[in-house]
């Protein structure tokens, strides 16, 4: 089977989802087809015919029970399920003039592709470690920002888990506590692949400590799996140090990206302002323990150098990942009022961004 490759546009939109967020990002990161001329992509009668079947798996997950996922309550978002990934997605594109104007929000309509996200460390429950009951101001609106707007390319998949919360993070909580964030996230992906997968290509999409998540995921499974290899088209992993190649924590068989539009490799990346490198002693664009300097790959341009980033921000301006909450609820100053109000759930800022790095 070819393996399918990623349209332009998610890559976009994934870097968009990870970069602009992950200075948001917590320490911690372990918790514990070819395209044609116009970029769709074309699948072959012999490529069909090697697929499973929609609802089956490949062999490594055939016959997987799940321990919880086989409850939609503990999803966020799923193409089945009536959640907060429905909500109105419409941006507001505000040039450098100031012109507004409104881009309608289009699913996509049964993709090739699927996205398996897993959110950043974002709960604030009192213990070292979340339940399962999810709060959409929480890991819901990190979700739906991140993530939501893949929907365009992809089918999104994003599992509720156990993760460690900010409490748990910043020293409280019951230091005698036990969980395993990791168990709840394979328990997800395998009962996705028994269940859902159905042959369609595979884009892994973390934050945080939901990059460690996909991390120990793809040393675990992909690393382990060429028949399941094959169905990756990428991992995006935000804020979180992946190893070099050739060091210790390296992945023994799933590729760093090298050259823009290849498939089934991992980019990562953490996000500082050009005016402000990392300074002595950070958290983020390093590996954990060692310190070495962690993998950065941009999206946008895998194969190095600049390139302009195609930005969609939530449509007010003082939002901040932790939750709606923490911004308080008034017009959105992306522009002077005297341009026109903006009513849609995100803007685009054409020109404003690029990345390198």
């Amino acid at each position: 089977m070819q393996r399918p490759r990623l349209p332009r546009s998610l890559l976009l939109s994934l870097l968009v989802a990870g970069l602009v967020l992950a200075g948001c990002s917590s320490s911690d990161s372990d918790g514990a087809d070819a395209p044609s001329d116009d970029g769709s992509t074309e699948t072959t009668a012999a490529d069909a015919a090697d697929e499973p079947a929609p609802g089956t798996s490949i062999e490594r997950y055939a016959g997987y029970e799940s321990v919880n996922y086989d409850d939609a309550d503990h999803w966020v978002c799923r193409p089945d399920t009536d959640d907060i990934c429905d909500s109105d997605l419409d941006a507001t594109v505000i040039e450098a003039d100031g012109t507004l104007t409104t881009e309608p929000f289009e699913r996509a309509d049964d993709p090739p592709i699927d996205c398996f996200y897993v959110y950043p460390t974002i709960s604030q429950d009192e213990g070292t470690y979340a339940d399962w009951d999810f709060s959409d101001d929480e890991e819901g609106w990190v979700t739906l920002n991140q993530a939501g707007r893949l929907q365009s390319e992809c089918r999104l998949f994003a599992p509720v888990y156990r993760q460690r919360t900010l409490v748990g993070l910043g020293g409280g909580g019951d230091p005698e506590a036990e969980g395993d964030p990791y168990a709840d996230v394979l328990d997800a992906f395998s009962t996705y692949m028994a269940t859902d997968n159905g042959g369609r290509g595979i884009v892994l999409i973390g934050h945080s400590q939901g990059t460690g998540m996909l991390a120990q995921l793809i040393a675990g499974e992909f690393d382990e799996d060429a028949e399941l290899r094959d169905l990756l088209v990428g991992a995006y992993l935000a804020g979180g140090g992946i190893a070099q190649p050739g060091t210790d924590g390296a992945f023994a068989e799933v590729p760093i990206c090298s050259t823009d539009g290849e498939p089934g490799c991992v980019a990562s990346w953490a996000s500082f302002r050009s005016d402000a490198p990392p300074p002595d002693g950070t958290f983020f664009g390093v590996t954990r323990g060692s310190g070495d300097p962690a993998v950065c790959v941009s999206p946008s341009a895998m194969g190095g150098g600049d390139a302009p980033l195609d930005a969609y921000f939530p449509s007010i301006a003082s939002s901040t990942i932790l939750s709606p909450d923490a911004a308080p609820q008034e017009p959105s100053d992306w522009v002077d009022p005297s341009a026109g109000e903006i009513d849609t759930a995100f803007v685009k800022l054409p020109g404003l961004l690029s990345g390198e790095c």
